[in-house]
Parts: structure tokens; C-alpha cells; sequence
């Protein structure tokens, strides 16, 4: 029987595309029917892509293309304007911009929205990995968590770091941040979605200290985790190449977002 799960996308950049092209390899996923766009775009858009992928500009088009799941790629702003109102239809949410959550008003208007309509908030793990460890280890009680992000230089060009230390001088890796997980995906809401992910999963944003690090060497975005837990420690290093698009963005993010479309289907969910 075919699968017939409608499947709505919220953005167009460069993650946007890249789960497009992607998502017609995986099997049982379903069909994607609507992309909410800016409407600037959807002519341009229609143009390029003639045929059955339909752009549109407002919730009410997108709503009406009737979405079981919606994946957001579009940043925090779209997942302010556009989560709560689609939550509350009972429609399931994969939220790629996780560090959004760090405000707390919009965390309560989320999950109220996701408890009244039956709705469900996916954040998916994203250029990270063992969130699944560090989520079990919460439960057998944490005791410190410490999240490391390393990106080049590149990265970091026209956001706050550029107030921290001249990034074009540097010869050497230097670490301009040092505080907490909701300070960091506050400070840098382009660049630290990954320090709000840890954050989530394990010891509380508050609480999980961060560091962020601008490295003239580096090849690749590097995310490192430290934790330490009753029941043992964790140590993970990661190093992702960054999306060709975007210098700040790990190429994993979109099959970390294929994924989370994957398991919200699957009849077995490995995690």
C-alpha cells in the first residue's frame, strides 16, 4: 500500500533544497505538497520548478495543501510566526531551528499549541550526535554537560564574534564565547543551534556550559560533548564538513531532518 502522509516544508534556502532533492530517495516517506515561501519568491520559485511542487505564501495556501507533518527550515522567526498556529491544528512539527526554543515564551506557546491541537515538536539532533546517550543519562542523573563548537573563521563573519576579536587577524584558534547553552543560541541563533539541542536533552540550557571557538585552521565544523552522569561519562567528537550553501550549517543537518521524517513513519524507530 502506498504511502500517502502529506509532507510540508517551511523555507527554500539551501537546507530547504537539499531535503527536496533528497527526500524522493527515501522510501515510504510520503509526498511533499506545499512550501511556504517568502512571496517574493514564489514566482520565480513556480517557474523553476514546474510541475508538482507547489510554492506558496501564506499559512491559509499552506494549511489547505492539508500537511500531516511540516518540516521548518526557515530560522527562528518562522518557527515564532508560523509553529504554534500549525500545532494547534494537530499537524507534527520537525523544528530545525532548535535555538529558538531557547526563549522561554515561545517554548510554553509551542508545547501549549502541541498539547491542545495533539500535535507533536520533533527537534532533530542535526550536526550532532549521541543526543540519545546524553537524553538516557538526564534520566539516571546528569552532573555536568559541556558543549564545544569549532568552526573556521568563515563561519562566524557578520555575527557577534566579530565584537569578541578581529576574526580576519587570527592566527591561532581563540575562544570568544564562554557561558551557557541559552546565552549561546541567543547570542548566535545562525550558528549554535547545536549548543540548544545538547542543552535539551540533557542537563537544561541553563546549565549546560558552552564554549565557541573561531579556528583559521579548521577544515570543518567540529562539535564536541562532555558529560559526566552517575552512570558514566561521554565523550564525542564530530567533525562535519559545512553545507555547501551555507559556511555555518553542517552538511548532516538535512538527512538529520530526512531522518526525523523517516522515524515519524517507521514501525521500528532506532534511535
Amino acid at each position: 500500500m502506498a504511502d500517502t502522509r502529506k509532507i510540508g516544508l517551511i523555507g527554500f534556502g539551501g537546507i530547504g533544497r537539499a531535503f527536496l532533492d533528497n527526500l524522493k530517495h527515501l522510501d515510504g516517506a510520503g509526498r511533499l505538497v506545499s512550501i511556504l515561501v517568502r512571496p517574493q519568491y514564489v514566482d520565480g520559485l513556480r517557474a523553476e520548478y514546474a510541475g508538482d511542487t507547489r510554492f506558496v505564501s501564506t499559512l491559509n495556501e499552506f494549511v489547505e495543501s492539508n500537511p500531516t507533518l511540516v518540516v521548518e527550515c526557515a530560522g527562528n522567526a518562522a518557527l515564532n510566526d508560523y509553529g504554534a498556529p500549525l500545532l494547534r491544528q494537530g499537524i507534527d512539527l520537525v523544528a530545525a531551528s532548535s535555538g529558538a526554543l531557547v526563549d522561554p515564551a515561545l517554548y510554553e506557546t509551542l508545547t501549549k499549541a502541541a498539547r491542545a491541537g495533539q500535535g507533536r515538536i520533533m527537534v532533530p539532533s542535526g550536526a550532532i550526535g549521541a543526543i540519545d546517550a546524553l537524553s538516557a543519562m538526564a534520566l539516571a542523573g546528569l552532573k555536568t554537560v559541556t558543549y564545544r563548537g569549532i568552526k573556521p573563521v568563515a563561519a562566524w563573519k557578520g555575527t557577534a564574534a566579530e565584537e569578541h576579536c578581529d576574526l580576519d587577524q587570527l592566527q591561532t584558534a581563540r575562544v570568544f564565547f564562554q557561558g551557557n547553552a541559552r546565552q549561546a543560541a541567543a547570542l548566535f541563533p545562525k550558528n549554535a543551534n547545536v549548543a540548544a539541542i545538547v542543552g535539551l536533552a540533557g542537563l537544561g540550557l541553563d546549565s549546560t556550559q558552552v564554549e565557541l571557538v573561531a579556528d583559521p585552521e579548521a577544515l570543518s565544523n567540529i562539535h564536541e560533548i562532555r558529560a559526566e552522569a552517575t552512570t558514566g561519562s561521554l565523550e564525542l567528537r564530530m567533525g562535519g564538513l559545512a553545507s555547501s550553501s551555507n559556511a555555518r550549517t553542517s552538511a548532516l543537518t538535512v538527512f538529520s531532518l530526512l531522518d526525523a521524517v523517516r522515524n515519524n513513519r517507521t514501525v521500528v524507530e532506532i534511535r
